[in-house]
């Protein structure tokens, strides 16, 4: 059995140890790449289909040529997976993610190095030590004064690999208030999201999130409002000002590792129903009968078992 993971690419699945991208890739230099994380629930991938429809959309965006199609990449997420799936702790899973360049800087008078775009396959696995607290005590929130980029500069629909302006906002909450994670407004001073995943209010017993105009089109987030229709809990998609998100009555984030995972305050104040609320309380166990696996009892696991952790 292998000792250690191993990851895909241009076309070769070898050892992380060995995986050498240039280090002119256009990646890496001007964060010219999109990318799509999945998850597995004990172990089995969720929506890998859905995940790589989307990271299609960000390549048509980006203007990326992969050179593979949506099946061929299928497949060899599959394949890196499998290969790692023996390397796998007991009660834990992966992320599992596709991330496409636009390849390698060409130097002006010489032949390309590469042929190409750049596609790399990888799992992860989830940080379920550094984050269980999160699903005892909830996620503190503060929101940054750093603003989302704006939409008609960059759609926040496509998963850039560039994520600095996320990055910012997190390191400038985490220097005032270590243990919050990061939420960034947009242009108008509304919530718009926080860093590397989505945002939800309850309020009277409506669940409210920001519209697609200005978030991520997270695939977690169609699942909360599809679990919402599902179990006749009302629920708006439209702004969310700042002064409101703080007198709702609960919170919660969604993303491919938290799933639904509970807000207990945002800029220091404490939502009053709890974390989790009442709401988010059936919207994670409807999640978790969706998936068919408890994924909050997973994290709760490994509490105590390393440092908390907050942001992407």
């Amino acid at each position: 059995m292998t000792k250690e993971r191993v990851v895909y690419i241009n076309g070769k699945i070898t050892p992380e140890s060995q995986g050498h991208l240039s280090f002119r890739d256009l990646g890496f230099i001007y964060g010219d790449a999109v990318f799509d994380t999945a998850r597995t629930f004990g172990g089995k991938v969720f929506r890998l289909e859905q995940h790589i429809d989307r990271l299609f959309h960000s390549l048509t965006y980006a203007r990326i040529n992969p050179g593979m199609t949506k099946d061929e990449i299928f497949d060899a997420t599959m394949q890196v997976l499998d290969a790692n799936m023996p390397l796998l702790g007991e009660n834990e899973d992966y992320w599992v993610t596709q991330r496409i360049s636009a390849g390698a800087k060409v130097v002006d008078g010489e032949d390309p190095t590469q042929d190409g775009a750049t596609v790399v396959i990888e799992c992860m696995p989830l940080p379920l030590r550094s984050r269980a607290s999160f699903f005892r005590d909830g996620v503190p929130a503060q929101v940054a004064a750093r603003r989302r980029i704006p939409a008609e500069a960059l759609s926040p629909n496509v998963k850039s690999n560039n994520y600095l302006n996320m990055m910012i906002a997190q390191r400038e909450v985490s220097a005032v208030a270590p243990s919050s994670w990061a939420l960034l407004c947009n242009a108008d001073g509304d919530i718009a999201e926080g860093a590397g995943c989505n945002f939800f209010i309850v309020r009277d017993g409506v669940v409210i999130t920001p519209p697609t105009d200005f978030v991520l089109d997270g695939v977690s987030r169609n699942i909360a409002l599809e679990l919402c229709r599902q179990l006749g809990i009302p629920c708006e998609e439209r702004s969310v000002p700042l002064q409101y998100a703080m007198t709702s009555d609960e919170a919660f984030f969604t993303s491919t590792s938290l799933c639904i995972c509970p807000t207990a305050s945002l800029n220091g104040v404490d939502y009053t129903a709890g974390a989790p609320g009442p709401v988010t309380r059936k919207l994670m166990d409807a999640f978790r009968d969706l998936v068919g696996f408890d994924y909050e009892a997973q994290y709760l696991a490994h509490l105590g078992n390393g440092p908390a952790d907050v942001g992407i």
